[in-house]
């Protein structure tokens, strides 16, 4: 392994996939905890949640960071629709969210089978429009990221979401704590971490994979991957559908066998990442109190 500036080169490819003189640009640090980063390439923006601080920030290279929404319901994870509409997970309401173009918000799911959601975390949409999330519990845990309460699911799901009917379906019920997700550039592999060694060091820090089955079912669940610093949190693939995932100590980088092939060192844990920027090649990290960027030599899988 050589190490050079911010990148271990565990693997000659990660060299492909990096700008080696490339830094890392603060560009913002003030929150508490940052989590769930969206591009949105139309308005030359990114979003983010500060989930403690009940916010949602923005940032423009014009203008720098301004407040986005506040109060947020504690919102955690985000993505956009085929539309381009926001859609977000929020502990506070327990639910996942659209806001629609002119700014108000519909509720997506809040409820399934009759008792409330655990506490919706992240979230990706699908091409054909379906919402697929994940729903641990770590929103209601205590006070801190949401509102404190006992869970009414009695397992920790990942769903599926047909937002034309409103069917929700829970596609993989056997996770500790269901964390960030993502699919393969082609959709027929869908990525899910597991995070359950949070408060458990027993317990997995593994990113599982999934075979997608007819586009509305998963099947031959596997371990893709471990973490080796910290946990798996939210992940994202690239177009060439390597695993770009966050750590404690930065980012992690597997190539599409699950091997680790390359890190980028941050100084702060990293919560959360997205490729954005004009060409998609540039990665926005959420670390803890701050907001990062890198510029790589791949872009981003995730549309639009």
């Amino acid at each position: 392994m050589a190490e050079a500036s911010i990148y271990e080169i565990h693997d000659p490819l990660f060299r492909q996939l990096i700008v080696t003189s490339a830094g890392l640009d603060e560009l913002y640090s003030g929150c508490r905890w940052a989590e769930g980063p969206v591009w949105f390439n139309d308005a030359n923006q990114l979003l983010w949640s500060d989930i403690p601080n009940q916010r949602m920030l923005r940032w423009t290279p014009e203008s720098g960071v301004s407040v986005y929404r506040q109060p947020s319901n504690f919102s955690n994870g985000h993505t956009r629709d085929r539309q381009g509409r926001l859609i977000s997970c929020e502990h506070g309401g327990r639910r996942v969210t659209r806001t629609e173009i002119e700014g108000s918000i519909t509720v997506l799911a809040d409820r399934f089978e009759g008792t409330r959601l655990n506490s919706p975390n992240d979230v990706v949409v699908k091409s054909d429009g379906t919402i697929w999330f994940t729903d641990p519990t770590y929103g209601i845990m205590s006070d801190y990221e949401g509102y404190h309460a006992e869970p009414e699911q009695p397992t920790r799901n990942v769903y599926r979401l047909d937002p034309a009917t409103g069917q929700l379906a829970a596609v993989v019920t056997d996770f500790i704590q269901p964390n960030g997700l993502a699919f393969s550039p082609d959709e027929t592999i869908l990525y899910v971490a597991d995070s359950g060694a949070s408060h458990d060091e027993s317990l997995p820090r593994h990113i599982r994979a999934f075979d997608v089955v007819d586009g509305e079912r998963v099947a031959n669940g596997r371990v893709f991957c471990l973490i080796d610093k910290g946990i798996p949190d939210g992940i994202r693939t690239d177009v060439n559908g390597n695993l770009w995932s966050s750590a404690a100590d930065g980012v992690h980088c597997f190539d599409p066998a699950g091997k680790l092939i390359g890190k980028i060192r941050v100084p702060q844990t990293v919560a959360n990442l997205t490729f954005g920027g004009p060409r998609r090649n540039r990665l926005f990290i959420a670390a803890t109190r701050s907001i990062y960027s890198v510029y790589v030599a791949v872009s981003g899988a995730q549309v639009p």
